[in-house]
């Protein structure tokens, strides 16, 4: 891209007109930031349907390569903008986060359209992530479901202003040279739902809190141990008389075998007595010890 030297004459030192087209004053961090907002290498990938509206941004028609952002790199390494283009679903943010660290410094993330930016219409469904900025730091959002190709340029104008805007004298701007290697992004652990390691404490000390509750009361809550009433002996024996659909049906088969093999049905009729009062006798004799 042609280097403009007007617009790096922004400083307080004047310069004679006949030498403002060959001479330029102008701050390190003002050609530093002309360097990288003139060549953002976005990664190629894509989701959902907002990948297509990308993909038309980088044709003839609207073509981001007046940017300087043609050279779309198909590797985390080669790269310093993720444009998280369509839904993430707790499967895909996993290597979505795992390709973000593998990207050097100075990166940057572009959330383009509504389920990037918060789940769209998806928010509540049990498999999508309400907005990559729950993993990932965010530095400019597009919104749309999906952003037309006007709209993601509009999104990288945003961001070339914001690159524009830091200071290599300011440690905020630029905590890549920074002193010490830099803290990666968590990678979230996929297992029955995402867990984000970040909360892991406060997921332990949950758990730990609902394990403890002790309570009476017909009150459903999570992990916690609710106690039965006790019963009397009268109605420990009454439960124990009263059988049970899969019970009968087992006896009722039981003494059509007995018939079969030649049994009277008196004879059958006193073993089924029989047995009921062993039952009977065998659960008084186990709640006579519990008791």
């Amino acid at each position: 891209m042609e280097l403009n030297l007007q617009e790096l004459n922004k400083t307080e030192y004047p310069i004679p007109v006949e030498l403002q087209s060959n001479v330029a004053i102008t701050s390190l961090s003002s050609v530093y930031n002309w360097g990288r907002r003139n060549s953002m290498w976005p990664m190629l990938f894509g989701l959902a349907c907002c990948a297509i509206e990308m993909i038309a941004t980088a044709t003839s028609r609207f073509d981001f390569s007046r940017f300087g952002m043609e050279v779309m790199r198909a590797t985390p390494r080669q790269s310093d903008l993720m444009i998280v283009s369509g839904t993430v679903t707790k499967k895909m943010v996993v290597p979505i986060v795992r390709l973000y660290n593998q990207m050097p410094e100075p990166k940057y993330v572009l959330a383009m359209g509504a389920c990037a930016s918060g789940g769209g219409p998806f928010k509540e469904g049990y498999n999508v992530v309400s907005g990559i900025d729950k993993y990932l730091p965010v530095d400019v959002y597009v919104p749309g479901c999906p952003p037309t190709p006007q709209a993601l340029l509009y999104g990288l104008i945003a961001l070339q202003k914001k690159i524009d805007g830091q200071s290599l004298s300011v440690a905020d701007d630029v905590p890549w040279y920074g002193v010490g290697p830099s803290e990666p992004a968590p990678v979230p652990i996929l297992g029955p739902d995402i867990i984000d390691p970040r909360q892991m404490d406060m997921i332990r000390r949950q758990a730990e809190a609902a394990a403890n509750v002790k309570t009476e009361e017909p009150v459903y809550h999570l992990n916690a141990v609710r106690e039965l009433p006790a019963l009397d002996a009268e109605q420990a024996v009454a439960v124990a008389a009263r059988p049970k659909a899969s019970t009968a049906v087992d006896e009722s088969i039981e003494m059509k075998s007995f018939s079969q093999a030649g049994m009277s049905a008196d004879a059958i009729e006193a073993l089924r007595v029989k047995r009921r009062e062993n039952a009977l006798q065998r659960k008084a004799a186990r709640l006579a010890k519990e008791g």
